[in-house]
């Protein structure tokens, strides 16, 4: 990126860098099929809430295993405004953005009370509320079910192209095309955030919450804001899931989605947007690719059955086991490891200049700043 925009510094830079990979994104749903632009769409619904939880897990230090609810309250805040809207007779964009703005409101404010607890909880406590908020999902929609109706779920009537667009594109593309804006936006945002003040301060809650309060950095106030970004996207990534599916239902935001959500961040590789992408391509590529392998297999029925619902967690966990043994950073942090990897012969050539320098006392190196100090040293 600095070789591209070498002119553009801090937050234009990622402003720019975002804005030109979402209309690659946009683009490349031309060479794609249909199946191919739904799985895409998913892909990016899956990446805002991976994107929120890299930040979240990555950046603040705070472990969170009820993603998955929040993103089913986005959900279903969006399907209950679009039928609401489409009951009033608004329909199109107009009905999206409504229904995109509550379900953020709706997940912003959810969030913003599991803030409120991570400001007094940490470790396994904090962990066990979120759980437990994944845990009532089901209940929730049980007790509610005359507005969200049980089990079933809700459906929201069908969201076409627009007639602008309707002889150029498939309804699967123009549903890609939305799920990339989306993204585009919410990842851009939280880039942004964590390249600011917030992920700075953010950064030394995680490293050290008592030198970070030493230094003028509100740890609780920090928590309470990380939570609550890290809902927004979650929420605009259930919202966007609901536009594709054209419905919501407890069902899909289970406990065991909740924790694939997490595997998906370490294996990308955690604190890093690089690595939430890998991360959301790998819960919808890696079942497909999974499922498509066993059906080209001659196996019988009731094996097949077997293997569809249990191959993908059990390669899932395999994967996860052989990724922190060989690589602790994350699939994201091949590239780095290769970039900062020197070759042999530059190595030995540094050894027989390091041998024959005169200088047999080098200066020790200087000690950078803790992200403590720095963020407190920009604290307002």
């Amino acid at each position: 990126m600095t070789r591209l925009l070498p002119s553009l510094r801090g937050v234009p830079r990622i402003l720019v860098f975002g804005g030109v990979l979402t209309l690659i994104a946009i683009g490349g749903t031309f060479l794609l099929d249909p199946y191919r632009n739904f799985q895409l769409a998913m892909v990016a619904a899956y990446f805002c809430a991976t994107a929120g939880l890299t930040l979240l897990i990555g950046q603040s230090g705070q472990l969170s295993l009820g993603q998955a609810a929040l993103m089913a309250a986005g959900g279903y805040g969006y399907a209950l405004t679009a039928n609401a809207m489409t009951d009033a007779g608004i329909t199109g964009i107009p009905r999206f953005l409504m229904g995109m703005l509550v379900a953020v409101v709706v997940s912003a404010a959810l969030g913003w009370l599991l803030g409120l607890a991570a400001a007094r909880l940490r470790g396994p406590y904090l962990a066990g509320v979120t759980l437990t908020l994944v845990i009532a999902v089901p209940a929730v929609a049980a007790v509610f079910s005359g507005v969200l109706r049980g089990d079933q779920g809700v459906q929201i009537a069908y969201d076409g192209v627009p007639p602008v667009l309707e002889r150029l594109i498939a309804v699967e593309q123009w549903q890609a095309w939305v799920a990339i804006l989306v993204a585009g936006v919410v990842v851009t945002a939280l880039a942004a955030l964590t390249g600011g003040r917030l992920g700075l301060r953010m950064r030394a809650v995680r490293d050290d919450e008592t030198a970070a309060r030493l230094n003028g950095v509100r740890s609780g106030r920090v928590k309470v804001t990380a939570f609550t970004v890290s809902s927004v996207a979650a929420g605009a990534g259930g919202a966007v899931l609901c536009f594709v599916t054209q419905s919501v239902s407890p069902g899909a935001y289970t406990l065991s989605f909740s924790l694939l959500l997490v595997v998906a961040v370490v294996l990308g590789g955690l604190g890093s947007i690089g690595g939430a992408a890998i991360g959301s391509a790998l819960i919808v590529l890696l079942p497909w690719l999974l499922g498509t392998a066993t059906a080209a297999l001659p196996l019988p029925a009731e094996v097949a059955q077997r293997l569809s619902g249990n191959l993908s967690i059990l390669v899932f966990g395999v994967l996860l086991i052989v990724v922190m043994l060989a690589w602790p950073g994350g699939l994201a942090g091949l590239r780095r490891r290769r970039r900062t990897a020197r070759p042999p012969a530059v190595r030995s050539r540094e050894a027989v200049v390091a041998a024959g320098s005169t200088e047999s006392n080098p200066p020790p190196p200087a000690r950078e700043p803790s992200a403590a100090a720095v963020a407190g040293a920009r604290h307002p």
